[in-house]
């Protein structure tokens, strides 16, 4: 299996289980978050929701400079928003990733905020560490539905919910 179709592969299984995650968060609670120092629950599932999209972004571009381009997520209003933007995020990454070449992925990706260099990097190893993100900001969200009392789905088998009753 190449790398593009290992990456592929683990973008599709990623995203099954955000997606479970992405279903289940109260938008009645959009504004809730659990520490002063936390993003809100809106803002938490929007930059999930985005996440498959950083793909595109790190095959099409050489950096990405917040100096440049301050980060700013949409303004997502109702749970319908929420996963057309996952969806649409996902399709645009899972294009990018169908096109690219293995010699694509060796080239060099650098996240930077004005002079100041924050990593530069392989782009595989930039769609690797997105993957990552994925993963973290879900188990985030994780955190957020279970103090808001929702069950939480499994990720890479059954959750304690899943088995509720099953002991």
């Amino acid at each position: 299996m190449s790398q593009i179709q290992a990456l592929l592969k683990e973008l599709e299984q990623e995203a099954n289980t955000t997606r479970k995650m992405l279903e289940r968060v109260p938008v009645e609670h959009f504004s809730w978050k659990p520490h002063p120092k936390s993003g809100t629950l809106q803002w938490l599932s929007a930059h999930l929701a985005e996440l498959p999209g950083w793909v595109s972004m790190t095959l099409t571009t050489d950096e990405l400079d917040f100096a440049n381009n301050p980060y700013k997520l949409p303004e997502i209003q109702d749970k319908a928003g929420l996963l057309a933007f996952f969806e649409q995020s996902l399709a645009s990454g899972r294009a990018e990733l169908e096109k690219a070449t293995e010699d694509q992925l060796e080239e060099m990706w650098t996240l930077r905020q004005g002079d100041y260099i924050i990593s530069k990097s392989t782009k595989a190893e930039v769609l690797r560490m997105a993957y990552c993100q994925t993963v973290h900001h879900r188990a985030q969200l994780g955190v957020y539905l279970r103090l808001l009392d929702v069950p939480i789905p499994g990720s890479y088998g059954p959750s304690a919910d899943d088995m509720a009753g099953n002991e």
